[in-house]
């Protein structure tokens, strides 16, 4: 995969950035990342800057920023404008992540993308689409890109590799989710221990039906939700991906039978409290919450480009919503693991306590 780095005047001279040079023969994606080197920003004319942030609004690959430096306030137009910009420790703004080897961490996203390039694409075209959008807009746009990504070549190669493992479909879940309702206050407890409440076709249904008792019930003014055992929920049980029987019916159970719309919905009522692993599905449905709480043993991390996906519990519209579409596509594209500490920093999480 080839990476190309501009300048900063060279984006602002620009018509398109990407149009051509990213299909390469037989359509293949071959250059899905522009590295745009901010260290030149010194040098470039206000009005430059503006016209940079202009184009890479429109652009049809990723923009990635390099800063070596701290960036500046002059800069924040076209640090918004990217798709994510990467900068020393230190660096504030929501569009940077702060690292202590900027080097490092470009090749670390630029090798995540070569090896799944049109899940990659597809999670910054879909953030940068939904930012504007109420969130069940947003979720629908979400699956739309999902279904997209489940007929592609790199998803395929994943589910194929999964699938010669020869892991059978998980047994039943019993008591999936447990309730308990004590006043004003209905606690929602994930009940799959075993499975570290991995996200199942089970334990989504029970989770949906308990939500929807508040969604019904307004003396329900306070909803706790919570996991047994080891962590809070490890995400989409991988052993039942693929066995949907078509794209429309999965599109549908995702967007008007996921929990994701309904935390959304009561997102003033609920409150998380997150431990242990929180992965996909298991950090997507409590960023919708009004309020979420980590253990400090909680560690986030949301693998699904990896897989040749999007994520698809709403986790393109919660997480930017919290984090900014920057961070987030940081976490989708690399699969970074944080812990407590950093999403609290970055606002995916509002407290740290047990």
């Amino acid at each position: 995969m080839q990476t190309r780095r501009i300048s900063i005047a060279d984006l602002a001279a620009a018509p398109v950035v990407g149009g051509g040079d990213l299909l390469g023969d037989g359509a293949a994606i071959a250059s899905p990342v522009v590295l745009v080197d901010l260290d030149t920003a010194t040098d470039v004319p206000a009005e430059d800057l503006a016209r940079a942030a202009d184009r890479a609004a429109a652009t049809d690959v990723i923009l990635l920023g390099r800063s070596t430096r701290p960036v500046d306030d002059a800069q924040h137009p076209l640090l918004e404008a990217l798709d994510l910009t990467y900068a020393p420790t230190g660096a504030k703004h929501r569009a940077v992540v702060a690292t202590d080897d900027v080097e490092a961490a470009i090749s670390a996203f630029t090798d995540s993308v070569s090896r799944c390039p049109q899940a990659a694409l597809v999670a910054a075209q879909v953030v940068r689409a939904t930012e504007p959008l109420a969130p069940v807009v947003a979720i629908d746009v979400e699956s739309l890109g999902y279904s997209t990504l489940q007929g592609g070549d790199e998803f395929g190669r994943w589910l194929k590799e999964r699938r010669a493992k020869g892991r059978p479909l998980p047994p039943p879940a019993v008591d999936p989710v447990l309730l308990d309702r004590q006043g004003n206050t209905l606690r929602i407890t994930l009940n799959r221990p075993d499975r570290r409440n991995a996200y199942g076709t089970a334990l989504r249904d029970a989770l949906v039906e308990a939500l929807r008792l508040a969604v019904l019930d307004d003396s329900i003014d306070h909803v706790i939700v919570d996991g047994a055992g080891s962590s809070f929920c490890a995400g989409g049980d991988l052993d039942e991906f693929g066995h949907m029987p078509d794209a429309s019916t999965a599109h549908l159970i995702r967007t008007r039978g996921g929990a994701g719309r309904l935390v959304s919905v009561l997102a003033d009522r609920v409150e998380v409290r997150l431990h242990g692993h929180c992965v996909g599905a298991g950090i997507e449905i409590p960023a919708f919450a009004g309020r979420v709480v980590a253990a400090p043993d909680t560690r986030i991390r949301l693998p699904e480009v990896s897989m040749g996906l999007i994520p698809g519990a709403g986790g393109t519209v919660s997480v930017p919503r919290r984090i900014g579409r920057w961070r987030a596509l940081h976490l989708f594209v690399t699969g970074a693991e944080i812990d407590a500490a950093r999403a609290l920093e970055w606002g995916l999480v509002d407290a740290i306590g047990s």
